[in-house]
């Protein structure tokens, strides 16, 4: 999958004409929600999950 280069973000799938008029039909809220989503995936993981994660995969 590409990432938009004008947006950096991928496009939705399934989303046809909404990802061709690159947001223009869409309410202004719409651009503030995308970027908290974003913010938040991209945060890194607290070392508390990652030590739990650790945990996980050294049980067997």
């Amino acid at each position: 999958m590409t990432v938009d280069s004008s947006s950096g973000h991928k496009p939705v799938p399934g989303s046809g004409k909404e990802a061709k008029h690159e947001g223009k039909d869409r309410p202004d809220w719409t651009n503030g929600l995308r970027r908290l989503y974003d913010s938040v995936v991209e945060e890194e993981l607290p070392d508390s999950f990652k030590d739990l994660l650790s945990q996980l995969d050294t049980k067997d």
